[in-house]
């Protein structure tokens, strides 16, 4: 089939603010969602592929770009293939593994991973609404299936794209999640750091960024270097990096909502061996989903072309709230 461009919202006739520039989204039926603005896609949602099991299929968003078109994910690196772009997560989910690769095992030989036939995967199963204009987005159901053929949770993905108000460098992804528990019995998020390796806590809204910014700047609200901000909590946190080729610079402002279960929950994030952010949702603790309970989080992720400081993204933050 071709593909179908949702319609978008029309700009007035002719003298317009950039900010003004319709978004659009283009679905490639079965494959793919890709959201266009500026003459530039700003990024595609690939919800169905043809993947190893062992990197747990999921839906996720790759590429990610600036207006100026410059890549801010990276994708199936080599040093970790399940790495895949943006994407949510679950490194340890009451015994299973929504990440991919090794599960962190207490005892276990070498770094302590080991490759387990417990791999699950994230089924995109229906789009309830896609939709474009001024408040581009969609509302996805996705299930998650344990490497048993079980269904463990239903969730419902709200995801909203805009222009971000008062700096007409930027974009702003919405990501919302309502994760239903329908296992039959309680589930218990982790991290390898909940199992006793040191500062992996990883868990949860996980972006790989593009090798180029190893070594990027970190930035939040009380300062502090990725390694000072690893494990600690803060409402947002930036990364700064470079690009090669062009050298341009970009900056990613990633926000945890105020009402998430964890608020201003404790950061994964590295810029060294290679560039990665997660607000964790186990970082040192576990937690627990009740049977037929409902986990509702939402994130944002702001992505501009030029490097921001911490005074403006406080602006940013304060022309933008939830």
């Amino acid at each position: 089939m071709t593909p179908t461009e949702v319609a978008a919202r029309q700009a007035p006739n002719g003298q317009v603010e950039a900010s003004a520039d319709p978004i659009s989204v283009v679905h490639e039926l079965n494959s793919a969602l890709s959201v266009q603005a500026r003459g530039v896609e700003l990024f595609r949602y690939i919800y169905r592929h043809d993947i190893a099991a062992s990197e747990c299929p999921a839906p996720y968003f790759h590429p990610l770009r600036t207006f100026a078109d410059e890549v801010v994910t990276g994708n199936r690196p080599h040093d970790h293939r399940w790495h895949k772009g943006l994407a949510m997560t679950a490194s340890h989910l009451s015994e299973q593994n929504f990440w991919g690769g090794g599960t962190y095992t207490p005892g276990a030989p070498g770094a302590g991973y080991l490759d387990l036939p417990n791999v699950g995967a994230l089924h995109h199963r229906e789009f309830a609404e896609i939709s474009a204009g001024e408040r581009t987005g969609f509302v996805e159901h996705v299930d998650w299936i344990t490497a048993a053929g079980e269904k463990w949770i239903e969730e419902r993905r709200t995801v909203g794209v805009s222009y971000v108000r008062g700096d007409q460098g930027g974009w702003l992804l919405d990501f919302g999640t309502e994760l239903s528990n329908v296992r039959g019995a309680a589930l218990d998020f982790g991290s390898p750091t909940v199992f006793g390796r040191e500062l992996a806590g990883y868990c949860g809204f996980f972006w790989r960024g593009p090798r180029s910014f190893t070594g990027g700047a970190v930035i939040s609200p009380g300062g502090g270097s990725a390694a000072e901000m690893m494990g600690t909590a803060a409402p947002w946190l930036a990364f700064v990096g470079k690009h090669d080729n062009t050298n341009n610079v970009s900056t990613l402002l990633f926000q945890d909502a105020p009402d998430n279960a964890i608020p201003d929950g404790r950061w994964f994030v590295r810029s060294e061996p290679y560039p990665v952010v997660n607000p964790s949702l186990a970082f040192f603790d576990p937690l627990v989903l009740a049977d037929g309970d409902t986990l509702r989080l939402r994130y944002r992720l702001f992505v501009f072309d030029g490097a921001r400081d911490r005074e403006q993204l406080d602006g940013v933050i304060e022309g933008n709230p939830w």
